[in-house]
């Protein structure tokens, strides 16, 4: 009985968080978001992030920040318009341009704000 108790605890310790990063070598930086007002719904988000696996994870982070921005306003959707990214040093940044609506908007990049922000929550990606 000790020994099952034993092995149980040991298979626990191999699924504790690793410090500083996760198991597979990923800890990012969010740098921040600047936000920008274009007209009516339309709405840029600058972000910069280090440490990312690729610019799905920077993309990520712009998504969160644009689902957010929609529940701040009271807005339940956002559409996904474009995104441009570059890489300057360790950082990577997105301009990304999203559409914000009380509806579901048209298109093929729309997001429901609260699934969405209940995801970055669970991931750790910070919204704005």
């Amino acid at each position: 009985m000790i020994r099952a108790a034993l092995i149980s605890s040991l298979t626990l310790a191999g699924c504790a968080p690793v410090p500083g990063g996760s198991a597979d070598g990923f800890d990012p930086d969010y740098n921040g978001v600047r936000t920008s007002l274009l007209e009516g719904d339309l709405v840029q988000f600058h972000v910069t992030m280090s440490g990312a696996r690729s610019g799905s994870d920077v993309d990520d982070y712009a998504e969160c920040a644009a689902a957010q921005y929609a529940l701040i306003r009271g807005y339940g959707f956002a559409r996904h318009v474009r995104t441009t990214m570059k890489q300057e040093g360790g950082n990577q940044t997105a301009d990304a341009v999203y559409t914000i609506s009380p509806s579901l908007p048209r298109g093929l990049r729309t997001i429901d704000a609260e699934v969405v922000v209940a995801n970055c929550e669970a991931n750790g990606i910070p919204t704005v």
